[in-house]
């Protein structure tokens, strides 16, 4: 085995006690987000900052899960990969490591809405989506 190999190797398995830790907070936001209001109306700063946590640890796992854990993978299964970030999610889905590169499009989508654009008048659908996703990301198994 080449020493880029090695590293690539040891890089994945760092990445999966990452991963496999943030899914356990992700776990443990999600349930906590099942008895919440979604109406912002209804919501005191302890409710917000809740969500808030949830919305956080979705996207620390996508993160984690697509920009670090798939593309080492990836990389170890062909180290001249150079690929859009598309290309990567393809890429995953042909050699198996996940199931549906689309799924993880709308994974990014919704990171992307809480790292960049939540808008007040949107909040309901981003939360919903949120508590929709959340229980996919959770059955990762690595």
């Amino acid at each position: 085995m080449t020493q880029a190999a090695q590293k690539l190797l040891g890089l994945q398995q760092k990445y999966k006690e990452q991963l496999l830790k943030a899914l356990k907070h992700l776990d443990y936001s999600y349930k906590k987000s099942l008895s919440l209001s979604m109406l912002e109306s209804e919501m005191d700063e302890e409710t917000l900052e809740t969500w808030e946590g949830f919305s956080s640890r979705f996207a620390r796992v996508v993160d984690l899960l697509i920009t670090k854990y798939l593309k080492v993978s990836i990389l170890l299964h062909d180290p001249a990969f150079d690929g859009s970030f598309r290309d990567l999610l393809d890429y995953a889905e042909k050699i198996k490591l996940i199931e549906s590169a689309d799924f993880y499009m709308k994974m990014r989508e919704i990171r992307n809405i809480h790292a960049h654009d939540y808008r007040e008048d949107k909040l309901i659908l981003f939360l919903s989506d949120l508590k929709a996703y959340a229980p996919e990301l959770l059955k990762i198994k690595l």
